[in-house]
């Protein structure tokens, strides 16, 4: 699971070259994990 979001975490940052990106893309997986719950 660990390896799993290390890797997902990686990939967010490399597909988007701005730091506003990564704040939208983690808010972004923040609400789709609030979804599951």
């Amino acid at each position: 699971m660990r390896k799993a979001a290390l890797i997902l975490l990686t990939l967010a940052l490399t597909s988007c070259g701005t730091v506003a990106g990564v704040g939208e893309d983690i808010t972004g997986a923040s609400r789709t994990v609030q979804g599951w719950f």
